[in-house]
């Protein structure tokens, strides 16, 4: 039995949101969220290697992660403006939690 795993088709729009809001989530329980957006900031023109390199590094961290997880990573980061959503939502979040 082999595991599929979507690499190829790009995220739909309500993909997209699920995924932002769980890694944004993530960081902001962490309260990471300035240097998680000072990362995405400076990182946004390099996404489509850094959706490259999450793929290269699947092997290794695929057993932690999950593999679905790391694919559905990398396809976000394959596009500029999922970068911008993920810093909108990261900045919502924090807001929320700041009060």
């Amino acid at each position: 039995m082999a595991l599929e795993i979507d690499l190829g088709s790009p995220l739909k729009p309500d993909e997209v949101s699920a995924i932002a809001d769980s890694i944004a989530r993530r960081i902001v329980d962490r309260r990471l969220e300035t240097p998680a957006v000072f990362l995405l900031e400076t990182h946004k023109p390099l996404s489509f290697v850094a959706s490259q390199a999450v793929l290269v590094a699947m092997p290794f961290l695929a057993p932690v992660v999950g593999a679905q997880r790391m694919a559905d990573f990398s396809r976000l980061l394959a596009d500029r403006a999922n970068i911008e959503l993920l810093i909108n939502r990261i900045e919502e979040m924090a807001a929320e939690r700041n009060g």
